[in-house]
């Protein structure tokens, strides 16, 4: 075998170690997810059920959805199911989602653990901070969405159905899933800072793009706001878009010291930058043409 085949040979096994060490990671994932719905769908709430299994069977899955109906749905509006299989679903759903949140721990670690080889020392110093303010924003945002934002979304719509003669009778499925969606959604929401300053501290983009059109920003972002808050009209779009706008300055803030301080570095995954031969812009070094003068670089 030729020395070219060796080393084709171990780049092939270094490969497939990496595939079988990221799928044993995965597995532990997927296990903890398992192990965690099943345990929220089918362990008792009421330490008493284990002194006597005859006593009323209360699982830990009804309790968290009977403080979430109590915290958001006013007394006077009920919830019906409309379909007999719609509270297997929610069921079903509602210990999934719990067991995801349970989950998303683990699987940020063995993630982390799966790329912590590849790192460099002041990229594995990066990787704490971001870990940190994500999982913080994360949660922030998750509180902000399930204490503030989805019981204005709710009662917002309440107008509506005095204005069409309606009953207020809510499915129940509705009514968790905008709980749910609106709640993940905001939690999400609030971790874009987080991405903007990792991409400006990486030399991915800069401060000024954003501050130069802050107004087409806004604009923008006001309207995706309005896209992924459902049914709350402006007043829902302006309670999310106000806070987030907020933390985008604030990341703003964040990532302009890194340029004034001059720690912004180039990723290892981009091209390095090389000046113009004709009017000495920093470019790409695989630009073809200068974007400032367009003149060839070949």
């Amino acid at each position: 075998m030729s020395e070219d085949e060796e080393l084709s040979k171990d780049r092939q096994m270094t490969f497939w170690d990496h595939i079988e060490e990221f799928a044993k990671r995965l597995k532990i994932a997927i296990y903890t997810l398992v192990a965690s719905t099943i345990i929220i769908m089918v362990l008792p709430a009421n330490p008493s059920f284990f002194n006597n299994p005859f006593e009323f069977y209360d699982p830990l899955v009804a309790v968290i959805l009977r403080a979430v109906r109590e915290h958001i749905l006013p007394p006077n509006v009920k919830l019906i199911g409309l379909e007999i299989s719609a509270p297997i679903e929610l069921y079903v759903i509602a210990s999934f989602i719990i067991g995801l949140a349970i989950t998303a721990p683990v699987f940020a670690y063995e993630i982390y653990r799966f790329i912590d080889p590849a790192l460099y020392p002041h990229e594995r110093g990066d990787v704490y901070p971001f870990l940190l303010s994500f999982f913080t924003l994360f949660i922030a945002g998750l509180a902000f969405g399930y204490i503030v934002l989805t019981p204005i979304l709710i009662r917002a719509t309440f107008p509506f159905f005095a204005a069409v003669g309606a009953e207020l009778y809510i499915s129940i499925m509705d009514f968790y899933t905008i709980i749910f969606i609106t709640t993940l959604i905001t939690g999400l929401t609030f971790t874009f800072p987080v991405f903007l300053v990792l991409l400006v501290k990486y030399g991915i983009m800069e401060t000024s793009l954003i501050r130069k059109n802050r107004k087409y920003v806004y604009i923008g972002w006001f309207i995706i706001t309005a896209i992924i808050t459902p049914d709350g009209g402006p007043i829902a779009d302006l309670i999310l878009f106000i806070p987030t706008i907020l933390l985008i300055e604030t990341g703003i803030l964040f990532a302009r010291r890194y340029e004034k301080k001059g720690e912004v570095r180039r990723a290892r995954w981009l091209p390095d930058e090389v000046k113009c031969k004709s009017c000495g812009k920093e470019i790409s070094s695989d630009t073809l043409f200068c974007p400032k003068c367009g003149k060839s670089q070949k």
